[in-house]
């Protein structure tokens, strides 16, 4: 097997969609790599799943699966024919019967992370000044513009209902830790990371890296991918 038999299939998290994985899906493509981005609903964490397993469908062979941020708590609830290595960048990865929230939550959050709160629908957006301060710092204005204008709304529905069995306590898990996260706190990723007892790399890159650092999220990828392949 070579990695021209893997699918990397890219899950979103929250305030995003699939544009914010653009420059992994250029280098992964230059390298002959079969790569995806699933496009989520953000409707509800249920919604999340099928949306994701809609992708998985359209693949073939081993995949590797990779989350940024919410969607840790997505990728883990995929259908697992498939999955053979997870991959979780700067990501909430809760446990059976914790909610997202309560991993999000779960520390004093950065003193520059935005205030949220639902709108009348029930959607949280992030505010526009919090793409400069915590969501993509790192970026330049014009990334964060587009960042922006693209974003797509969280449901509550999301966040707060309890998980299943994450597929982690079965399949091999790396973890990006952003040292420089605003949104997540890094202790928090390091405290899933352990937990998982995931392969971890420790960066100096913000919530968004593979907006300003997508290196660093192809490298991951990249081990990932040869655990399956074991080349």
């Amino acid at each position: 097997m070579t990695t021209k038999d893997v699918s990397v299939v890219l899950a979103h998290g929250a305030w995003a969609d699939g544009s914010s994985w653009a420059r992994v899906i250029a280098a992964l493509k230059a390298e002959a790599v079969k790569v995806f981005a699933a496009p989520l609903p953000l409707t509800s964490l249920a919604d999340d799943v099928a949306a994701l397993n809609r992708s998985l469908d359209r693949t073939e062979g081993p995949i590797v699966l990779a989350g940024h941020a919410y969607a840790g708590a997505v990728i883990a609830l995929a259908r697992p024919e498939r999955v053979k290595a997870l991959v979780y960048v700067t990501a909430l990865a809760p446990d059976e019967g914790e909610k997202v929230a309560d991993v999000f939550y779960r520390l004093e959050p950065h003193p520059q992370a935005p205030k949220l709160a639902p709108d009348n629908n029930g959607l949280i957006w992030l505010p526009e000044a919090a793409f400069a301060t915590a969501f993509a710092q790192h970026a330049s204005a014009e990334e964060r513009a587009v960042l922006c204008a693209v974003q797509r709304p969280i449901s509550l529905a999301c966040i707060a209902v309890p998980v299943g069995r994450p597929l982690w306590k079965d399949i091999p898990s790396w973890f990006l830790v952003a040292e420089d996260d605003r949104m997540i706190v890094p202790e928090t990723q390091r405290y899933m990371a352990e937990r998982m007892t995931a392969k971890t790399k420790v960066h100096a890159v913000d919530h968004t890296p593979s907006v300003t650092a997508p290196r660093v999220v192809v490298d991951i990828i990249r081990d990932a991918m040869r655990s399956v392949t074991g080349k």
